[in-house]
């Protein structure tokens, strides 16, 4: 029975990792299929097989070139990016915090971002850069700030999820209240400026601004590569973990670190978009499972799918015009947050 059992186990593993393979493809290639669409999609409309050719550089109109390499595709690719490290960042707290409901935004990073924004926004007259340099500067190292300040408190209460979220929930009333106390005492031009920037929107991707947004999530890919079994043993509890060698004090500080780059990253270029990194961890955990070898790419790839398809939506909404992209993420994403508070509150009660 022993001899026979093992075979039966291996062989279920991997029909399973197939499986699982195979759903990482199929979201990959609608993936893929949402991002041509979301290039195609616009004031002018280009037939999707127009986009493709110019992507692969086998087209000869120039017009169709100039559309989509110097407007459209940094926007898009800029949407796939920002998703992926939201998704991911979603993915890590749910499993840090395990909390559900936790997302990079949990920590306050996303709201300092908002205000270092709003700042140079109200005052960036005093400033020797230029708004278009001086904002997403300022929002990325307020962000860090606020990480750096989690990360401080986290460590004095132990690393413990209660501290972390306790901390994130602090700083993010915090700079809230800041970034209101700014809208009070800017002009109308900054109130309606930051405003904007709170939204979200893709319209301010450039290329050098892809570029590093996406280093940063190239960099930090391999980090949480390496720790994906010493998470996936995390859910089965602290105790658990220990007992299985892993130190989760320094894994979650590790993680925490990981979350507030990528987040910082996202939110300093296009401002604060919501809940995808709620809704794309979910995504991916439905589909497959919670090996963090499967469900971190996953929860990428949702996440990716998620805004690219928030995207194609944002330019569909008002013919003509884009809608923020922010708006159209927290309409999606309200009734699934809801839906998940209501699943939650089953499960404890």
């Amino acid at each position: 029975m022993t001899g026979s059992a093992t075979p039966d186990h291996a062989s279920s593993w991997r029909r399973l990792a197939r499986r699982r393979r195979a759903a990482l493809g199929i979201v990959a290639a609608l993936t893929a299929v949402a991002f041509v669409v979301d290039v195609a999609t616009g004031p002018a409309f280009l037939s999707p097989m127009a986009v493709a050719r110019s992507i692969l550089r086998v087209t000869e109109d120039r017009t169709v070139d100039t559309i989509v390499w110097s407007i459209r595709l940094p926007i898009a690719a800029m949407a796939l990016v920002v998703g992926a490290a939201l998704g991911l960042t979603g993915a890590v707290m749910q499993t840090i915090l395990a909390n559900p409901l936790a997302s990079g935004y949990t920590l306050g990073v996303a709201s300092g971002a908002g205000f270092g924004a709003s700042l140079v926004i109200v005052f960036g007259a005093f400033l020797p850069l230029g708004e278009a340099e001086a904002i997403p500067l300022s929002a990325f190292l307020f962000a860090s700030l606020a990480s750096a300040l989690v990360w401080g408190i986290g460590r004095s209460r132990g690393s413990t999820p209660e501290g972390l979220v306790l901390a994130g929930v602090a700083l993010l009333f915090l700079f809230q209240a800041l970034t209101s106390l700014l809208q009070f005492v800017a002009t109308p031009e900054a109130l309606a400026a930051i405003v904007f920037w709170l939204f979200g929107s893709l319209t301010r991707a450039t290329w050098g601004r892809l570029a590093v947004v996406a280093g940063l999530v190239a960099v930090m890919l391999p980090i949480l590569a390496l720790d994906a079994w010493k998470l996936t043993a995390l859910k089965l509890g602290d105790e658990k973990a220990r007992a299985l060698g892993v130190d989760v004090a320094r894994l979650r500080m590790r993680s925490l670190a990981v979350v507030s780059v990528l987040t910082a990253a996202a939110v300093a270029f296009v401002g604060t978009i919501g809940f995808v990194g709620i809704v794309a961890p979910h995504v991916a955990r439905m589909t497959l499972g919670e090996d963090q070898r499967f469900f971190l790419p996953g929860a990428a790839l949702a996440g990716a799918l998620v805004l690219s398809l928030a995207s194609i939506a944002s330019k569909s909404v008002v013919p003509g015009a884009i809608f923020p992209i922010g708006i159209v993420t927290a309409l999606i994403g309200v009734p699934f947050f809801l839906v998940l508070v209501m699943r939650t509150r089953r499960a404890y009660w």
